[in-house]
């Protein structure tokens, strides 16, 4: 599998680097209640098209926060929110997410350290929004051991096109056949593949390890399992 050297690792945000259920299952129900002045019926409502109950707090598996970009989430609620226009919505989206708390899958500061100090690239590719993946990073003190961040909005599209990718492999000057996508879902794992790059599939997201493991070389718990994999035989 690791026929090449690895010389760096690109990183989805949520779910991969954070627990996804604990950032956005209070995202979801701050932003639904805000959008809706605390009517929780309409929220509950506006909750079922992007696949969250409020009443449960929770997900479903085919929601499309999951793995869907903030534009495409303002997309499906603006229309139930007639009084409010469609940029409204979504930088309600965003402002939300910004404040959303983060839980760590891992100690990212030490994880990200050790990666660098093997001499290894790392960069963050999400399908949120620049601006609040930047809040999140810079709330857990990672984003000086980052070589590139990019949001579904830095002009590279989202996920699951490559763009986001081989930007960073611009950025960086890495070759993508040297470059390793880690996420947790099928968005990101078939991104990487678009892109050339080996895929490694997380379960701190919402799918599970048979949804990801036909597009993953391997499938870990967490991102903690990454440095002893890099010991590993190559």
């Amino acid at each position: 599998m690791k026929n090449t050297p690895i010389k760096a690792l690109i990183f989805d945000k949520d779910g991969t680097l954070f627990e996804f259920a604990a950032t956005w299952e209070a995202w979801a129900q701050a932003m639904l209640l805000r959008l809706t002045s605390g009517d929780r019926v309409r929220a509950a409502q506006i909750g079922a098209q992007i696949g969250f109950d409020l009443d449960s707090r929770s997900f479903q598996n085919d929601s499309i926060v999951i793995a869907g970009t903030a534009g495409e989430i303002a997309d499906v609620i603006a229309p139930l929110c007639p009084e409010l226009s469609r940029d409204a919505v979504f930088e309600l989206i965003n402002d939300e997410a910004g404040a959303a708390p983060q839980i760590e899958a891992v100690p990212l500061g030490p994880f990200l350290r050790d990666l660098r100090s093997r001499g290894l690239k790392t960069g963050v590719a999400t399908n949120d929004a620049e601006a609040p993946a930047r809040k999140h990073l810079m709330a857990a003190g990672v984003v000086d051991h980052l070589d590139f961040i990019v949001g579904f909005d830095s002009g590279h599209g989202g996920k699951p096109a490559p763009g986001q990718l081989l930007a960073f492999c611009a950025a960086t000057g890495c070759d993508p056949a040297h470059v390793v996508m880690v996420g947790d879902s099928t968005h990101d794992l078939r991104a990487g593949r678009a892109a050339g790059m080996r895929t490694i599939g997380v379960l701190t997201g919402m799918a599970g390890r048979e949804i990801l493991a036909p597009l993953a070389d391997v499938i870990f718990p967490d991102i903690g399992h990454i440095p002893g994999w890099l010991d590993g035989p190559v």
